[in-house]
């Protein structure tokens, strides 16, 4: 990917069950149009090994520092393992 061999398969981390559910459960089923043909493509990736798909929690989610209003304590514990201190 972008020139960088990868070997084995992408971890792809999330913290909706249902997407999670959804992309890795080919019973699940899709109500919309646009998101079945979406998740389409993914179910392909992960049935054939290329990514995995696994939840992340909240508690530990990364993203949430930078997408969610967090009280400063937990936003510098979140953000401690991307940054440093001088």
């Amino acid at each position: 990917m972008f020139g960088c061999p990868i070997h084995g398969a992408a971890n792809v981390y999330c913290d909706n069950k249902g997407v999670v559910s959804n992309t890795s459960l080919p019973e699940s089923t899709l109500s919309k149009k646009h998101n079945s043909i979406n998740y389409h493509v993914i179910r392909e990736a992960v049935a054939a090994g290329i990514m995995r798909v696994a939840k992340e929690n909240t508690l530990t989610n990364l993203a949430d520092a930078l997408t969610k209003l967090l009280p400063y304590s937990k936003k510098h514990e979140l953000m401690q393992s991307v940054l440093w201190d001088r």
